[in-house]
């Protein structure tokens, strides 16, 4: 199928849907129609299907708020005083109430391929746990649709966020076992293997938040936690990184082709123009009037490994190396995420030179990664039908290889197969794709405020930002290693300008941008983007570091970081709703 279930009507479940926990389903004459019949039971299991993320907004824009990216404004989970109680809000259970009707009539169901549906339902109440416990922290755990009459339930306090994250493994277990569906060619369906991957995802999330968020003195569970990563990635069959891109490019093929690549690609949603089915990509990167114009920071693109395997830092004057050289001989990656010299567009069909466009970023990193090259229409409308890709098999490597590393269990064999595939489809070459690291990279060290000190980690967690960036991971990365403070604390950086003046950023000649401070200038390319970094302190303003010269500064507006916001707070109606709930720390 070219598209997910989940955006068919499903008229039946309107008895069961429902806003507040005191309202609950009820059995109806179309009961027995559904729970009767494999038929039944999987155009209901469709409606589950709405609990992953939606495409229009995307997970391409959920990094958009973290320390990779340079962005319009601050997002209200950053602005000062913009998040408290009053504005809070994702305290929603009706998804839940649709699933625990379904589980419990699908097990008094004569069907004998009942428990494939039922493992499907306990997979999607795993993400919904998984989504609500990393929001709230403690919440209740409810199995069982509720009645009216059961107040115990409905006024009881929250459960304990680590007995509710065991019950999350449990329901992914189940599924895994039960869900006879291996694997998928349209790359849509949740399979065996979807359910293992997303294992991978929220076991990882769970051993780091137990490991680092000491608090909670939970760091003697955190290996458990860690292995069954490790265990549940192993299990994972008939996956492979996408090789088949044409001069070098098959990174970037993967986020801008219509139907996924099943080679990579484990779990998507393949929009569909004949449907009106699309997301907002171009828009939302390229549009200088929509959307975020979210732009890489410099002290992220300098993560980048050089094509020879070794640091873009270890050379002592990368703090002043221009665009167009810092760009050079780079992991190819970075070609395929934002655009470099030889990029092109086109223009109704016609090829266009299109370097970074200072009219649409920040710091002049401007992405690619998930963008349509042609302009018309994407760049203006909402139209872009590549697909949607949620879950890809580089997510699973990297997932394995940082619990190996915090085991202390990563072997030669293990690198190669994993930080060294996925640099060696990158390009790079040398050591760096066999050998362990055996020293910490300082620039990475200080980068993560000392968090972390072991080299292999840490190569480990630069592989994932450069692999993952724009797919939305990184915000609930920086939670759970306890590194909020870079949200707020990350500088908004942009290239390094040598002085004022005119630069071409792609060497073909013709100036691209021009920074200037003061009165305007006049130039004699009515194409060239103008850029005044005149000494100001207001919101929405470029400056240089040095003033007439450094690095692209950004200045968003300020942001704020406080470690109560490592919870967002239990919704104040709810609160009054339920005072038995209790209100997170801080808050």
């Amino acid at each position: 199928m070219k598209i997910l279930h989940y955006i068919l009507s499903f008229l039946l479940l309107a008895a069961v849907t429902s806003c507040n926990l005191d309202e609950y389903p009820v059995d109806t004459a179309s009961n027995q129609a559904i729970f009767g019949s494999a038929n039944g039971l999987e155009l209901y299991s469709n409606s589950f299907y709405d609990i992953l993320p939606g495409t229009d907004v995307g997970v391409f824009q959920g990094d958009d708020a973290s320390d990779l990216v340079a962005r319009n404004g601050v997002d209200s989970y950053l602005a000062v005083n913009a998040l408290s109680p009053v504005t809070s809000s994702g305290w929603s259970w009706s998804a839940l109430r649709n699933i625990n009707y379904f589980i419990e009539n699908a097990e008094n169901s004569p069907v004998t391929e009942k428990n494939h549906y039922i493992g499907t339902a306990r997979f999607f109440r795993a993400l919904f746990y998984f989504d609500k416990v990393t929001r709230f922290g403690d919440v209740p755990w409810i199995d069982q649709t509720i009645e009216i009459s059961d107040s115990l339930t409905l006024y009881g306090p929250r459960d304990d966020r680590f007995m509710v994250m065991d019950k999350v493994l449990e329901d992914l277990d189940f599924a895994i076992e039960h869900i006879t569906l291996t694997s998928d060619a349209s790359s849509t369906r949740i399979t065996k293997n979807v359910a293992r991957a997303y294992k991978t995802r929220i076991a990882l999330y769970e051993a780091s938040f137990r490991k680092y968020h000491t608090e909670y003195g939970m760091q003697g569970t955190a290996s458990a936690w860690y292995e069954e990563v490790v265990n549940t990635a192993n299990e994972i069959q008939g996956f492979s990184l996408h090789q088949a891109g044409q001069n070098n490019r098959s990174y970037r093929e993967m986020f801008i082709t219509k139907s996924p690549y099943a080679d990579e690609t484990i779990l998507a949603v393949a929009l569909d123009a004949s449907l009106q089915v699309f997301s907002s990509a171009n828009r939302r990167f390229i549009s200088p009037t929509y959307g975020n114009r979210p732009s890489l920071t410099r002290n992220f693109v300098n993560t980048y490994l050089k094509i020879d395997g070794t640091p873009f830092t270890s050379d002592p004057a990368y703090k002043t190396t221009p665009f167009v050289e810092e760009v050079k001989n780079r992991d190819l990656r970075l070609g395929q995420t934002i655009r470099l010299g030889d990029y092109h567009r086109t223009e109704n069909g016609v090829p266009v030179v299109a370097p970074p466009n200072f009219n649409q970023t920040f710091t002049g990193y401007q992405p690619i990664k998930w963008c349509y090259d042609e302009r018309f229409p994407y760049d203006d409308e909402s139209r872009n039908d590549n697909a949607h890709i949620i879950m890809r098999y580089a997510e699973v490597l990297l997932n394995k290889a940082e619990a190996l590393a915090e085991l202390g269990k990563m072997t030669p064999g293990d690198w190669s197969e994993t930080i060294g595939a996925l640099r060696a489809r990158a390009g790079i070459t040398g050591s760096t794709l066999s050998n362990l690291p055996t020293e910490a990279d300082p620039y990475l060290l200080e980068y993560y405020r000392g968090q972390f000190t072991d080299p292999v980690l840490l190569e480990v967690i630069r592989e994932r930002g450069v692999e993952l960036v724009f797919e939305g991971l990184r915000p609930d990365d920086l939670r759970r290693w306890h590194l909020g403070e870079l949200f707020a604390d990350s500088p908004m950086t942009g290239m390094y300008v040598p002085a004022l003046g005119e630069y071409d950023l792609n060497s073909d000649g013709v100036m691209d941008v021009l920074f200037y401070q003061g009165d305007r200038p006049d130039s004699s390319n009515p194409a060239i983007a103008y850029v005044d970094v005149s000494p100001s302190s207001e919101t929405g303003r470029i400056q240089l570091s040095n003033g007439t010269s450094g690095e692209v500064i950004w200045n968003p507006g300020e942001r704020e970081w406080m470690d109560k916001k490592y919870l967002y707070p239990i919704p104040e109606a709810d609160l009054i709703r339920n005072p038995a709930l209790g209100q997170n720390p801080g808050w």
